[in-house]
């Protein structure tokens, strides 16, 4: 596999905020601290307009009821296409840490119900895959394209339908002023500094290039910044649309910038939380996927294009969620220009169709990451993953493009 050449690590830098905005278009909502939560009224939701019975917008005879969509960590932008989808009728359980509504598209009301459950620390760290086929009420997760491998050879097999984000947003970062020189992971690696994250397999892929030493993996990394505020001579990993901004500017204990790499420019080459359903619900539930597909392809770029009402709600959700995880309105608009700037979300650039799979990327990341797997623990020696079953095409809407909904 061929990896992409190193570019030169940033430094964080502040945007322009439009908070005030974003706190302006605050939604409200039902707090349910018992756990039950207040189900959404009947009718459409408030701004939105009924769909036309049969139209691609109509779900009601085609889906479940209420469609539940799993998250892989808490409410945050990155998951933008997910939150866009809720309808303003929505409510809070804050026990579950999950919200339902009207699950509402383009301004319209599709006549189902959304549920939206966050993950991490929420559900015990279990993965996506896994909570997937344990509890099938949930019909949509996301679910990196390394957890899917895995998921296919412990028997429990995903299929990714669409992507959200084309490229990992995860990075690792470092002090500039510990590190004044680098530029790159391997320059701060060089000196034996300790590499503070979670699971195994990024840092194979890193070793196996001569960038790290397995010796300097420290696995303990729960998502807190306590241990890179209190020993700034770690690198951590993280995403460089999120960390950058809050450590400089949200992170009273740092305040200071931090530089960084992305991982996908040394080989991480996995689809980002893709949207995944069960193997068998490829089958069964196909009339649904027809055209539940298609919105969340654009629900993606709807969000990206005006990202301030559903940002208000994630920020709403977390504050509501109460637990240890923070988020403001200047974080999600942060994360939403980095992931355009950046490049995370773009077009599949081997089709031009947004959300669309890439077969021979998949292909590629398969034969790299079983072996990784493999060194970890994680696949038995032998395992044999066929890249085809972990993807199809077969609903997307080829029609959909960023330049059609997002522009400069």
């Amino acid at each position: 596999m061929t990896h992409p050449s190193l570019r030169r690590a940033r430094t964080s830098t502040t945007l322009l905020p439009a908070a005030a905005l974003a706190v302006a278009l605050v939604l409200s909502a039902c707090a349910a601290g018992d756990g039950g939560g207040a189900a959404p009224d009947d009718g459409p939701a408030p701004g939105a307009t009924p769909a036309e019975p049969g139209s691609v917008l109509d779900l009601a005879a085609v889906c479940p009821a209420t469609v539940v969509m799993q998250q892989d960590w808490q409410p945050q932008a990155e998951h933008g296409g997910m939150y866009e989808l809720v309808g303003d009728d929505y409510a809070v359980d804050t026990d579950a840490k999950a919200v339902t509504g009207s699950l509402v598209a383009q301004g319209v009301d599709t006549g189902v119900e959304i549920e939206v459950r966050s993950g991490g620390p929420n559900v015990g760290f279990q993965r996506v895959s896994d909570l997937m086929h344990l509890d099938t009420d949930i019909l949509i997760g996301a679910v990196n394209t390394d957890q899917a491998i895995s998921a296919a050879a412990a028997g429990r097999p995903v299929v990714a339908l669409t992507s959200q984000m084309t490229l990992s947003p995860q990075i690792y970062m470092w002090d500039p002023a510990t590190y004044p020189d680098a530029t790159t992971i391997a320059d701060v690696a060089a000196t034996g500094a300790t590499i503070v994250t979670s699971g195994e397999v990024v840092p194979t892929l890193l070793a196996e290039q001569g960038i790290v030493s397995r010796d300097q993996v420290d696995a303990s990394y729960e998502g807190t910044p306590q241990r890179f505020v209190t020993d700034p001579s770690i690198i951590q990993q993280g995403f460089g649309t999120n960390e950058p901004y809050v450590y400089e500017n949200d992170l009273p204990q740092w305040d200071e910038p931090v530089a960084y790499q992305y991982l996908h420019e040394l080989g991480y080459s996995i689809y980002p939380e893709p949207i995944t359903v069960r193997e068998a619900d490829v089958t069964a539930q196909a009339d649904c996927l027809e055209r539940l597909v298609p919105i969340l392809q654009r629900s993606q770029l709807d969000f990206l294009a005006e990202p301030e009402r559903t940002n208000a709600l994630i920020v709403d959700l977390v504050e509501q969620f109460q637990t240890s995880w923070t988020y403001s309105p200047e974080v999600g608009e942060y994360s939403v220009a980095t992931q355009l700037r950046e490049g995370i979300v773009t077009d599949d650039p081997a089709s031009g169709v947004f959300g669309q799979i890439d077969g021979e990327r998949i292909a590629a990341t398969v034969e790299t990451f079983t072996g990784l797997l493999t060194q970890t623990g994680a696949l038995d020696e032998g395992v044999v993953v066929d890249p085809e079953s972990l993807y199809t095409n077969q609903f997307i809407d080829t029609s959909i493009s960023m330049a059609d909904v997002v522009r400069d």
